[in-house]
This record gives C-alpha cells, sequence and structure tokens, in this order.
C-alpha cells in the first residue's frame, strides 16, 4: 500500500501522544510506504521541535526520534517525492472551494493538494477538517 500522512499522523507513530496506539493500529495491516514530500518533512521536524518546546519531549528524545525515522527511512518505509508546483494551484482551487465552509488551514489544503496528485491508496490524518476535505475531493481516508 502507498500512503500519504500528514504531520500529525506521523508524529503520532513517532512520539508518544493520545493518538499513538491508534495510528500504530491503522498502519500494522499493511505497513504501508509512505509518501515523503519536502513540504511534510519539514513539517514533522518542525512538530518535533515544537515538542521541545513545549517541554513535552526532551532534546535527546527527539533526536531519537530522527534517528528511527532515517532507519526507517533507509529501509524503505518512505519514499522521498517532490511536491509538484501543481499542488499549489490545486490548494488554491481547493481553498476557494472548500475553506469557508469546513475551516481548514493554509498546510492542510496543500497536503490535501499534494495526496490527491501523488494518488496514494489511503491518506492517514487525525485532523478532522483536513480529512472532512479530503473525502472531499476523493481521497480515501483513515481513520474513518
Amino acid at each position: 500500500m502507498i500512503a500519504y500522512a500528514d504531520s500529525g499522523f506521523l508524529v503520532s507513530l513517532y512520539a508518544s501522544d493520545s493518538n499513538s496506539a491508534l495510528a500504530t493500529f491503522l498502519i500494522a495491516p499493511t505497513r504501508p510506504v509512505f509518501l515523503l514530500t519536502p513540504l511534510l518533512e519539514l513539517e514533522f521536524t518542525n512538530a518535533l521541535q515544537l515538542l521541545v518546546f513545549r517541554k513535552q519531549a526532551t532534546r535527546a528524545e527527539c533526536s531519537a526520534i530522527v534517528d528511527q525515522f532515517l532507519i526507517d527511512r533507509r529501509a524503505g518505509a518512505f519514499r522521498a517525492t517532490p511536491l509538484a508546483a501543481e499542488a499549489w494551484e490545486r490548494a488554491t482551487r481547493f481553498s476557494e472551494a472548500h475553506t469557508a465552509a469546513i475551516g481548514t488551514r493554509t498546510l492542510d489544503v496543500l497536503h490535501v493538494a499534494a495526496a490527491l496528485l501523488l494518488q496514494p491508496d489511503m491518506f492517514f490524518t487525525f485532523d478532522k477538517r483536513q480529512a472532512k476535505l479530503a473525502r472531499a475531493v476523493r481521497l480515501k481516508v483513515a481513520p474513518s
């Protein structure tokens, strides 16, 4: 299975939070290969640094998370994928069509646009608004 996960889902996979058990449960049956855009990698990195800022994790804990992420990346759990310029255009159209009704944020819209272009088998997110947008553009979303 090829999947796209937003940064929040990836953080739940690698750090311990209220969604970690569910994230692990959702991917266990299929062990998907996750598409990794530069945007997603930046957001994941920034999310880890925010854990340190919020005193939810130490620098050492985040360093260990990054180490595990790199091990998984080398093992093929991630496929580096460029973010096509068309993703920005689609994100703008999605924003115009859906944000006023759903309340999605810019990066949420951009993730959905990128995923739609990359055509994963599954889009993983715990963000309710982002999931609603993903379903609106006909992506298969987990959790449902």
